[in-house]
């Protein structure tokens, strides 16, 4: 490769890296080129018949089926440069040994040890620290820890933990069906019939009155003992801090509104968070999934939920969602105690204790001063009422919305204190804060005519003859008053023969609404029993086919109050009532008969009565089918009730009908026809 130097027009001719040449066999082995070879590039064009390897540094051609011939006619690429070493544009060297600290290891080649050294139990996760820091924001240290860690402490006693924390708490993402959680902390001792459990831990309980599922933090203990031959001891103890409340939302939907849907507290709160995993939504009485490609997703961290379209949502729609929420007024305690005893494996006996109380002494977002107190122990069971003045006087500033107090009168009321807007510096003002009660439940609304930084509210006068309010908002807060509740179970199951089962369960409720106040405690217990009898008979000698008859008792009075829903979604709906009715002493009777067979095939007609105190009366005739036969299946349900109170009297047709048939020949596919009222 040379220059040229010529004058007058210069011509350029474009230089190709592809050489051919022809080259001597001699040997396993020929010389091609001192360059590197461009792989995939060489052609051998006089013998297709060869088989060879290429090799750099230098390139040459390794035979693995040498050609016929002296000679060959090759065609191949060369790169620029030979390729002897590693070439890259920064050296790792020059950037990783120039730090002005040495950088601290955590192992090192000839231990390998562990930041943590546990002995003999096996740990696995990772402990993470990080430094985030931007041009608007100070530097902040990240710390993160997941542990997973189990084996024997001793002979005998096991311990299996998994600990995870961050320095940032937050709720998981609702838009999934599976939640892993963020934070948690569980330590599990076990040794043959025991096992302690101390950290985070879901509780669930299945009793009929004392049914409810919690998350807690705290410890729970549980041992089952064989105190005779064929007795056996099971005991539960469980003492926490409860992590949220339970409580109960039910609304209409919005015609063409998927959401978001606010959710509200037991108190009416309206900014809280939702517990990760702990809702329940039913449509029309059908529970729903959680998931983008389900029916419904929540953001925990602001409680709405939205629904997908897989559930169109019209303002016929009947949603209720229930949850458990982080309610930080108070110190909340839990204690539950269950002990089963169970004989010859067809008599078991069950007591349950529940208490869940807060500490009206431990406040924690909610701080209240002895007037507020004295004013709370007043009010008695009405709750409702706990509003309270959040009128203080203040001083004008830069960007305070004060009020002053303006005495006035409509109609024929006598004189009353309002508060106006105002920026004088010369009046005595106040400080407020409203309490949306509804629309038409107060006497303030938003004043839209003024441009200032926050929210304006305006008295409007209510109707001078009826009383009747226009507005929504009032300058309370609403005081959280500290409640406690205790349950008394007692359950027995007793296999009176060997088709015949009886089950019987009595419960004993105290619910105080206001532990501060001693007024209204005479309406603080309730009580409630539940009978059943179950009987099974074969009519046929291979026992393919029986009769199954039930006669069921129930009873529960007004006052009791149990930790959970009782009853199904759309009890009270299915009899004519409100989702919501007043309370009153509820009796159940019901009997059923029908023919079962062992593919879980039936035909039962069941006769319920329904009644509240001496005003309501309802019966229900209810007629239950399903059957699998040659692919078919029918599973229809139809029932008749009729209902009288003191006002009304009435009776509605319920058919549920599902006939389908499925296709073995399409991977078991089923087409069906579905209707429902």
């Amino acid at each position: 490769m040379g220059l040229i130097f010529s004058i007058g027009p210069i011509f350029s001719q474009e230089l190709s890296n592809v050489w051919k040449r022809s080259i001597f066999i001699e040997s396993d082995t020929t010389f091609v080129d001192s360059l590197t070879i461009v792989p995939g590039s060489l052609i051998i064009k006089s013998d297709h018949s060869v088989s060879y390897h290429v090799l750099n540094n230098p390139s040459r051609l390794a035979w693995i089926k040498k050609p016929t011939v002296s000679f060959i006619e090759i065609e191949y690429r060369v790169l620029p440069i030979v390729i002897k070493n590693n070439y890259n544009r920064l050296s790792f060297d020059s950037v990783f040994y120039r730090f002005g600290a040495t950088p601290v290891k955590l192992t090192n080649d000839r231990y390998n040890a562990k930041p943590i050294d546990f002995g003999k139990l096996s740990t696995s996760g990772s402990l993470g620290r990080s430094l985030s820091f931007g041009n608007r924001q100070d530097a902040i240290l990240n710390s993160s820890l997941n542990l997973q860690m189990s084996g024997y402490l001793s002979d005998s006693i096991y311990i299996a933990a998994a600990i995870s924390d961050n320095n940032l708490p937050i709720q998981p993402d609702g838009t999934t069906q599976n939640l892993n959680e963020i934070d948690k902390v569980s330590i599990v001792f076990s040794k043959h019939n025991w096992k302690l459990q101390l950290g985070d831990f879901d509780l669930r309980q299945k009793q009929y009155f004392l049914n409810f599922y919690k998350r807690y933090q705290g410890v729970m203990y549980q041992a089952t003992k064989h105190i005779g031959k064929n007795t056996t001891n099971s005991l539960l103890i469980n003492g926490a801090v409860a992590k949220g409340k339970f409580t109960r939302n039910i609304f209409q939907g919005i015609e063409g509104n998927q959401g978001p849907y606010r959710l509200k507290g037991a108190n009416q709160e309206l900014f809280f968070i939702v517990l990760a995993g702990t809702e329940r939504v039913f449509i029309d009485g059908m529970m729903m999934q959680r998931g983008e490609d389900q029916d419904y997703v929540i953001n925990y961290n602001t409680a709405e939920v939205v629904f997908t379209p897989k559930q169109m949502i019209t303002k016929d729609k009947r949603i209720q969602v229930e949850f458990e929420y982080a309610d930080r007024n108070y110190l909340n305690s839990q204690l539950y105690v269950n002990n089963t005893i169970t004989l010859k494996n067809n008599f078991s006996l069950t007591f349950g204790y529940y208490k869940n109380t807060d500490a009206k002494n431990s406040p924690i977002n909610q701080t209240l001063s002895s007037s507020q107190k004295t004013y709370l122990s007043g009010l008695g069971d009405q709750v409702q009422q706990a509003f309270y003045s959040t009128a203080m006087e203040d001083q004008i500033a830069d960007g305070k919305i004060l009020y002053k107090k303006v005495d006035t009168s409509y109609g024929s009321t006598p004189l009353q204190s309002v508060y106006v807007y105002s920026s004088s510096k010369s009046e005595k003002l106040y400080s407020l804060s409203f309490y949306d009660k509804g629309p038409g439940q107060g006497n303030y609304i938003l004043d839209s005519s003024l441009q200032l930084n926050g929210k304006v509210y305006k008295w409007i006068a209510p109707d001078p003859i009826s009383g009747r309010k226009f507005g929504r908002y009032e300058p309370d807060v609403i005081l959280v008053t500290p409640k406690s509740q205790e349950i008394y179970n007692l359950s027995t199951q007793w296999n009176v023969r060997q088709n015949t089962k009886m089950n019987a369960d009595i419960a004993l409720s105290k619910y105080d609404l206001n532990r501060f106040s001693r007024k209204d405690k005479s309406n603080d217990l309730g009580s409630a029993v539940k009978f059943n009898i179950e009987n099974k008979k074969n009519i046929t000698k291979n026992e393919n086919l029986f009769v199954k008859s039930n006669v069921n008792f129930e009873y529960a009075s007004a006052n009791f109050k149990p930790v959970e829903r009782l009853r199904t979604v759309e009890f009270m709906r299915d009899w004519g009532l409100d989702f919501i009715p007043m309370a009153a002493d509820e009796k159940i009777i019901k009997a059923s008969a029908g023919l079962v067979s062992h593919q879980n095939s039936y035909f039962q007609y069941e006769l319920t009565n329904y009644s509240r105190n001496q005003s309501y009366n309802g019966f229900r005739h209810q007629i239950g089918q399903k059957i699998f036969q040659n692919n078919w299946i029918l599973n229809n349900d139809v029932s008749m009730t009729g209902f009288s109170d003191q006002f009304t009297k009435g009776h509605f047709f319920k058919p549920n009908l599902d006939i389908g048939k499925i296709f073995s020949r399409l991977n078991n596919q089923s087409v069906g026809v579905k209707y429902s009222k």
